[in-house]
């Protein structure tokens, strides 16, 4: 049986991971707020955020548009029924099995040698499939949580510098996969959606919206792709070197239409007071990380829809890449809507 520590939420590598800093980012907000009762994290990456603000409010709005971090959302926490033992047992079972003996999968056909050693992928494809062979024997929590799971697990073990943007060209070294269960939570004040941001701020209302885009030309859908593929498990046709699915899930935010999407996301928010982070990444030395929206378009943009306070702090932010930035900041935004 499973008995080692639970897996923690922050314990994933992600781009723009904001864990160090949340203490920092609510110490603000708490200050600078009064009488908020219902938050929104609309584009909640890790969910660390998110996580924050359900033990500190009432209602929380969870929101992102990758199918995995909708699942990570969903099992670490949806108020939903799910029973540990059944989980810790399906945990055991793809623990003892042996990888040497299993047959080649799609994971390992695509993915195998290159993101993880190839004993290593056919586990992790036949896990996928018995997850979802199983599907109709899980409730949605379980599911989630076999799925998240399986993500953490292995995120530890890719062949990369923390994303799928390509892998390292090396030998991999084979190395057993044995799963230890994720630190499952349920909240009953969570509401977890997987929407467009900008179509979502039309129809929720909340009293603090935080609010953490990309900022520059790298797209998570892209960044993030071995993972989306293994959540949806539709096993599309890869292609190119770093074996990408056909495109999807796309943001503006990436693009040159940033500051005309993101002014458009504010002026149709409904809430009390806006939370903005952002990070001065617009000196880098590396094209993709260059912002697309500058300093000044954001202040213009926070200015009209209300009186705007800005803090910094100094951070190194996580770098998968060579992109080498001195004196980096991290900015946070507080507007008190008019």
């Amino acid at each position: 049986m499973c008995k080692e520590t639970l897996i923690p939420l922050e314990s994933r590598r992600y781009i723009g991971c904001k864990q160090k800093l949340v203490n920092w980012i609510f110490d603000i907000i708490q200050h600078e707020t009064e009488n908020v009762r219902t938050v929104a994290d609309i584009f909640a990456g890790t969910g660390v955020v998110a996580k924050k603000m359900l033990e500190l409010y009432n209602d929380v709005i969870v929101n992102d548009f990758l199918f995995s971090n909708n699942q990570i959302y969903t099992a670490f926490f949806k108020d939903g029924e799910w029973n540990k033992e059944k989980i810790l047992k399906k945990i055991e079972f793809y623990n003892i099995a042996n990888e040497k003996t299993l047959d080649d999968n799609y994971f390992s056909l695509n993915y195998g040698g290159r993101y993880f050693d190839y004993d290593m992928a056919k586990k992790i494809g036949w896990i996928r499939e018995d997850i979802e062979k199983s599907k109709s024997d899980l409730t949605e929590k379980e599911f989630a949580i076999l799925l998240a799971t399986l993500i953490y697990n292995i995120d530890r073990h890719a062949n990369t510098l923390g994303h799928f943007e390509a892998y390292i060209k090396k030998q991999i070294k084979p190395t057993p996969l044995n799963l230890r269960l994720i630190e499952a939570g349920s909240f009953s004040n969570a509401r977890i959606f997987q929407r467009d941001s900008n179509e979502l701020a039309r129809s929720i209302k909340s009293d603090l919206v935080y609010i953490d885009p990309p900022y520059n030309s790298r797209q998570y859908s892209r960044f993030y792709h071995v993972y989306e593929n293994l959540v949806k498990w539709e096993k599309p046709i890869l292609s190119g070197t770093a074996m990408k699915p056909p495109l999807e899930n796309m943001s503006k935010y990436c693009t040159n239409q940033a500051s005309k999407t993101f002014a458009d996301l504010i002026q149709n928010l409904d809430a009390k007071y806006l939370a903005v982070s952002y990070n001065n990444t617009y000196n880098s030395k590396s094209g993709s990380s260059k912002n697309k929206i500058e300093l000044e378009e954001i202040e213009e943009i926070l200015n009209k829809k209300g009186e705007t306070k800005r803090f910094a702090t100094n951070y190194r932010f996580f770098n998968a890449g060579k992109t080498d930035l001195e004196n980096h900041q991290e900015l946070l935004y507080i507007t008190k809507v008019k």
